[in-house]
């Protein structure tokens, strides 16, 4: 890839190692009031207003069961280096119809491992799992799985098989947040997804968030 473009993928996940690492630092010690900061609070999130499309499934097999999360799952602590070596696991497969996207996922947090593709948030939900399943992807480099997750709209499919077993979310909304939004790796008490990468594409400015919920 080019200089300038790898330099901003460093840099994204630079800025968001440092962030969530010095969350998960806090979180591990005993207990205290989350740290104020303003520059959080000043952040608007831009979330898309397009209307809902109305999409149809030619799954006709009843979705398979949610189970719950384990019940200590929580999102690991980010490497110091983000291209830390990882086994390389692959999970299944993602398929967004909307933009015409089918790849394989794989489990990890270095970038080593979100090279090859968009990668599970260690310590989040699995798909179809009570809690969110957090996926990183780049934009503009290696295969670019999420070069067009701004295209999305309220409704849109968003298919994971793991194992086997094909869950189907849709997309709820979608956001526009800096580095330092640490929410969007949280767990929800319902199954949901969160897909991000860096945006506007090419740049570590901000980061592109698509959330999601399960079809029931």
């Amino acid at each position: 890839m080019g200089t300038t473009r790898r330099l901003a993928i460093v840099l994204c996940f630079g800025l968001f190692v440092s962030s969530l690492g010095a969350l998960w630092v806090q979180r591990a010690g005993e207990a205290q009031a989350e740290p104020d900061d303003p520059t959080l609070a000043a952040v608007e999130p831009v979330t898309t207003t397009t209307a809902a499309t109305t999409t149809t499934s030619t799954t006709t097999a009843a979705p398979p069961p949610v189970t719950a999360a384990p019940a200590t799952a929580r999102p690991v602590n980010v490497p110091k280096d983000p291209y830390v070596v990882e086994p390389l696991v692959e999970l299944g497969t993602i398929e967004i119809p909307r933009i015409g996207l089918t790849h394989r996922i794989f489990e990890g947090i270095s970038l080593r491992t979100i090279d090859q593709g968009p990668s599970h948030w260690p310590g989040t939900a699995m798909p179809g799992q009570v809690g969110n399943a957090v996926f990183a992807g780049h934009r503009v480099t290696h295969s670019h799985p999420f070069r067009n997750i701004d295209q999305l709209v309220v409704d849109d499919e968003v298919i994971f098989t793991v194992n086997g077993a094909r869950s189907t979310y849709v997309v709820s909304g979608s956001e526009v947040v800096t580095p330092k939004a640490l929410g969007i790796v949280n767990q929800s008490p319902t199954p949901t997804a969160t897909l991000f990468a860096c945006h506007p594409p090419g740049s570590a400015k901000f980061r592109y968030v698509v959330h999601l919920s399960l079809r029931a």
